[in-house]
């Protein structure tokens, strides 16, 4: 039997503040995704077009609830078929998949074939038992899942009692039979041993193959292309749910009002989505991905979010610039200006711990950044004999050009030079439960607050996310 997904999801933007909330279950079936009709929709009796047929009661209850295709879901598969010495399938085996960081077990037969299906398995570390009677019991530990991983593992038992066990250490690798979906996996160990710049992992999702940077501009805002589609058709979702609820200071909306960009912070940076440390992994898809990410046409980015064990873990953190540590501008010492303040700290921590053992879990994560960006500035502004000569009615207007620094430039201009800092602050807080109610049952949810700010000298002075 596979499992369903009976999945409820809320996300909601309410200015300036990001909110987005999933809740799981997993249940024996298919995917499906279940949400709540309205309540007129809901009062309306279904009448049929065909004429009434046997159903069990089982089939009757399904058919009460609104089922909808799964949803983008970060979870894999595992199938596989499970034969003897003479390569004769074997049917009725047990097999089970335990999660090594919460204990919890997934389980399956295989059928008539000797097929056997494992799907909605969270990402992770797994190990696998084979057991039937007559054959030895097979061990194969370190099975390792990504995000929405679709892999293929076929077993051989030994003759043998079941008390005796034989433990697989290495074998043939693990393969995506089930998928053409060409995809590149970022996972927590890649993240924690590359440098990236301001904790973003923008730079990670330039490493896939066919994404090309793109000129940002205040009416476009998706700072990358796929495969040349544009940079506005890219979809982003956080444990299956979608981020694109961003919105940009342009007034027609345009991208922000359609869902075309992803919810990034003031800065433009990945954080307000999921912070770095609290991230899993995350998958971008760039061709040939399957229906249910069929929203947009440019590349699908899956991000999954850690999760708490069995066992206490947290961390903690502090990355920082200072101006005492960096070189002057070259274009601030060329014109023997100071050098402006840099102030760069980005700090934050995880924690994860067990509430249930083996049953309850909770992660929460924060980060914190702290930005003050130097900026050097060349411009040109009324000289003084333009000043001078102005007629007394425009001369405060002129005057309320700051005085010239610099040499002339001609046409009554002169240079004028400045060095300066721009703030900007972000506080990303995340929390997450997992709950095991039983071997077929599972749920979770995740709480985010991500309030971001950002001010430049520019015409719009002040821009807050």
């Amino acid at each position: 039997m596979r499992e369903r997904v009976l999945a409820y999801s809320l996300s909601t933007r309410p200015d300036p503040i990001g909110v987005t909330f999933l809740l799981f279950l997993c249940v024996r079936g298919r995917n499906y995704a279940y949400r709540p009709l309205p309540r007129a929709a809901a009062l309306r009796p279904f009448v049929s077009p065909w004429p009434p047929r046997p159903r069990s009661s089982a089939t009757v209850r399904e058919r009460a609830l609104p089922l909808l295709p799964s949803p983008q879901s970060t979870n894999a598969s595992l199938t596989g078929r499970v034969t003897d010495p003479s390569h004769a399938l074997i049917a009725d085996a047990h097999i089970s998949a335990t999660n090594t960081a919460t204990n919890f077990r997934y389980e399956t037969t295989t059928n008539s074939s000797g097929e056997s299906y494992l799907t909605n398995l969270p990402p992770g570390l797994y190990q696998l038992e084979i057991e039937k009677t007559g054959f030895k019991k097979l061990l194969k530990p370190g099975v390792t899942l990504h995000i929405q991983d679709a892999v293929e593992l076929n077993f051989e038992l030994t003759l043998g009692s079941t008390s005796e066990t034989v433990t697989v250490q290495a074998g043939a690798p693990m393969l995506n039979t089930e998928s053409a979906t060409v995809s590149t996996v970022i996972d927590q160990t890649f993240v924690d041993n590359f440098p990236l710049n301001g904790r973003s992992f923008q730079t990670l999702i330039q490493l896939t193959p066919g994404v090309v940077v793109t000129a940002t501009a205040f009416d476009d805002q998706g700072q990358f292309s796929v495969n040349g589609q544009r940079a506005d058709a890219n979809y982003f979702t956080v444990d299956g749910v979608s981020a694109n609820f961003g919105v940009t200071g342009y007034f027609p909306l345009v991208q922000g009002g359609g869902g075309a960009l992803p919810a990034l912070s003031s800065s433009g940076r990945t954080n307000s989505l999921v912070s770095v440390d609290a991230m899993q992994e995350f998958r971008i898809q760039t061709s040939s991905f399957a229906p249910e990410f069929g929203r947009t046409p440019g590349g699908q980015i899956s991000i999954v979010t850690r999760s708490g064990t069995n066992s206490f873990h947290g961390a903690l953190s502090d990355y920082f610039r200072n101006s005492v540590l960096d070189a002057n501008d070259w274009f601030g010492s060329f014109n023997h200006l100071p050098k402006p303040e840099e102030r760069q700290n980005d700090f934050g921590g995880v924690v994860g711990i067990p509430i249930l053992k083996d049953m309850t879990f909770f992660f929460f994560s924060y980060e914190g950044l702290r930005l003050r960006q130097p900026q050097t500035q060349e411009t040109a502004v009324p000289d003084v004999e333009s000043r001078q000569a102005a007629p007394a009615t425009m001369q405060p207007y002129l005057n309320a050009f700051p005085i010239p620094n610099g040499s002339e430039v001609g046409s009554g201009l002169a240079q004028f030079n400045a060095s300066y800092s721009n703030p900007s602050s972000l506080d990303a807080y995340s929390i997450r439960v997992d709950h095991i109610i039983n071997s077929k049952l599972t749920l979770f949810g995740r709480y985010d607050y991500s309030p971001s700010s950002a001010a430049e000298r520019s015409p719009v002075p002040v821009s807050r996310c």
